[in-house]
């Protein structure tokens, strides 16, 4: 299971739990059906912004409580560079005119 979805999840049915709703009644004010709240709230899927925002709406709650616990961790690069590759034997016959 996705570590982010299941946090999301949790965080999405703590909210609803707390504001009193069910996951229909949540779907209805978020124009989202049923199962997928249900979806959401098992961490079976990640949302994307447009359904983030309707729901954060829905609930009456800055986006920010859903994503609660959810960091971003900038992963290392290794930057690349361009370099002249050896001549190959087909190249280099055609450079010289090809002998």
């Amino acid at each position: 299971m996705n570590p982010v979805a299941a946090q999301f999840g949790g965080n999405l049915r703590y909210c609803r739990r707390r504001a009193n709703l069910s996951q229909e009644d949540l779907g209805f004010g978020a124009n989202l059906h049923r199962t997928e709240v249900g979806l959401l709230e098992r961490g079976a899927r990640v949302p994307r912004i447009d359904t983030l925002m309707k729901l954060a709406g829905a609930l009456s709650i800055p986006p920010e409580e859903l994503l609660d616990g959810i960091d971003w961790q900038p992963g290392s690069v290794q930057p690349g560079e361009f370099g002249v590759a050896p001549p190959s034997e087909s190249s280099a016959s055609a450079s010289r005119g090809g002998d």
